[in-house]
């Protein structure tokens, strides 16, 4: 090729300097154009050497770089998922129970920017079986430290936080090492004692009995529906027969309303014809009967008018006279019930007003009394008292003086009392007794009865006992 160009350049008149300057240019591009390297969506581009920065690698994911001749140089990491599998055997719960866990981890180198740079340090160069190795040993160690920290049952039961707390403890020391948890699965749980087995069995029993008592109470609510689907079927029915009854009976009330309504015309339609009839065989006859008419006319009309002033005239005066009677009537009794509610009202007020009066006159002698005693109530009552005197002793005195004694028999033995008075004496002092004493009285009115008021009472009584005393004549 060289001998081509260069006997081309001699024929063309080219010098073989400029031939050789093109060459090289033309390598330097392919060389330059071969350095430049496109990173695929399944690798990590790593580029080392002299890359600045302070960095030992530089990575790139779904990008290009120019390698630098002699100062640079790139490789790929693999970005491929790992699958390990990890039987964890006999590793101690926080109970200090020896399980079985048997899982299986997905990993991947990261492409996050910080544990990219990891996996470039660390990970550079190795194959597939070395990568599985060593995550696997990391895996191992804090699936370890998980299981020792939960208990049995949190294990066994809450799937969900032993596989995030086993994500979060092994993703976080994969990081360093530049790479990424893509999935766990855990296949089964197994312990040398036979407590989990016994869990399940104790979960399965209470699910058995879950499951009873669900079935009893659907059973339960089975009756119960249906004892109200047939409450409700036999509402339900004895609503719509009562619907239909009411239908039935609206029927009948249509069709009773439509005979009625077919009736009412018909009959007007038989009146329409039958007047119809009349008026024609009335208009064909007329002529001839048109005097005859008026003659029947005037005759009506004078019936009628004899009527009215026989019958109806009379009748009218007669319900307007007893109108007018009653009307009469009715104003006469409330005329004389007003009067008599008047006469009463003012017969009240006239006694209120004398009663009131006679008061007022009492109330003001009374003040004039009061006055007179000095302004002293026991000497204002003594004054009434004594006006009063007359008129007591005037009733004392007709206490005993209409009693007619026609005749006393007094069986007397001549024997005296332990007062030497003989029993007749006894007698009559005792009926003159029974009078009330002038001088009690006055006691029971606060007031004295004069000296020689009492010392005639005394004698006139010591006489009439001396009287009384003396031996009776036959």
């Amino acid at each position: 090729m060289n001998f081509l160009l260069t006997q081309q350049s001699f024929d063309l008149g080219f010098p073989i300097a400029a031939v050789a300057a093109i060459l090289f240019v033309f390598v330097f591009l392919i060389i330059l154009i071969k350095r430049y390297k496109r990173c695929p969506s399944d690798r990590i581009l790593v580029v080392y050497g002299k890359v600045g920065g302070g960095q030992s690698a530089k990575c790139i994911h779904g990008g290009a770089a120019f390698i630098v001749p002699v100062f640079q140089d790139y490789e790929f990491l693999d970005l491929t998922p790992i699958s390990i599998e990890v039987n964890l055997v006999n590793a101690l719960s926080k109970q200090n129970i020896r399980v079985n866990v048997p899982s299986r981890f997905t990993i991947g180198v990261s492409t996050e920017p910080g544990v990219m740079q990891n996996a470039a340090e660390r990970l550079l160069g190795l194959g597939q079986n070395e990568i599985q190795e060593l995550a696997q040993e990391i895996i191992f160690g804090q699936l370890r430290l998980v299981v020792a920290s939960m208990d049995i049952e949190e294990i066994n039961n809450d799937r969900d936080k032993f596989l995030t707390n086993i994500s979060a403890s092994v993703e976080s020391e994969l990081k360093k090492v530049g790479l990424k948890l893509i999935n766990v699965n855990i296949t089964d749980i197994v312990d040398e004692s036979g407590y989990i087995e016994a869990l399940g069995k104790e979960a399965a029993a209470h699910a058995i009995n879950a499951a009873r008592k669900s079935v009893a109470e659907k059973t339960r609510d089975g009756s119960i529906g249906e004892a109200n689907a047939v409450q409700d079927e036999r509402t339900q029915v004895a609503a719509a027969n009562a619907q239909a009854v009411e239908g039935e009976n609206t029927a009948k009330i249509a069709v009773a309303n439509s005979d009625s309504l077919r009736r009412q015309r018909e009959a007007e339609a038989e009146r329409v014809a039958i007047a119809s009839e009349k008026v024609q065989s009335a208009k064909a006859l007329q002529e001839s009967y048109a005097a005859e008419q008026d003659a029947e006319t005037a005759r009506a009309e004078r019936e009628r008018s004899s009527q009215m002033a026989d019958v109806i005239v009379p009748a009218e005066i007669d319900k307007r006279k007893v109108e007018i009677d009653a009307e009469a009537e009715a104003e006469r009794i409330r005329r004389r019930a007003k009067g008599e509610a008047d006469a009463i009202l003012f017969k009240a007020q006239a006694e209120a007003q004398g009663q009131f009066e006679i008061l007022t006159k009492q109330a003001a002698g009374m003040e004039q009394i009061v006055k007179a005693a000095g302004n002293s109530s026991r000497d204002a009552v003594l004054l009434l008292i004594a006006d009063k005197l007359p008129e007591l002793v005037r009733l004392q005195a007709e206490a005993i003086k209409n009693i007619k004694i026609d005749k006393v028999t007094v069986w007397d033995n001549g024997s005296s009392g332990d007062d030497g008075k003989s029993s007749t004496a006894n007698f009559l002092s005792g009926m003159y007794k029974s009078v009330p004493p002038l001088q009690e009285m006055f006691n029971m009115a606060g007031m004295d009865l004069p000296e020689y008021l009492k010392g005639k009472d005394k004698k006139e009584i010591e006489a009439i006992d001396a009287e009384i005393e003396k031996p009776k004549e036959k």
